[in-house]
């Protein structure tokens, strides 16, 4: 299975995909998501992170660094950062 559709299946479980999506697409469909939770829903956006383990003190000062960016990019970049290292930990210990 490559490294995308992985992505895809794993970010499936927190939100809703269509299939076959360019890692662009992914990333845009990610940035929106964040956006409408960060306006929306922030309990669940903090649920989704804690559940995929995304780091809060990087994430802070991912936010704090990049500020010139939306917020919604800079956390969307990491949650998908961090279900790649997922995908590679898997990938490394599968074998």
């Amino acid at each position: 299975m490559d490294d995308l559709r992985a992505l895809s299946r794993i970010i499936g479980n927190d939100f809703e995909l269509e299939d076959e999506l360019s890692a662009e697409q992914l990333r845009e469909k990610m940035v929106r998501a964040f956006s409408w939770l960060l306006d929306n829903d922030i309990s669940k956006m903090m649920n989704i992170l804690y559940r995929t383990d995304v780091d809060e003190d990087r994430l802070k000062s991912l936010l704090i660094s990049r500020s010139q960016l939306p917020s919604a990019e800079v956390i969307a970049d990491e949650y998908i950062s961090r279900q790649m290292q997922k995908i590679e930990t898997r990938k490394k210990y599968s074998t």
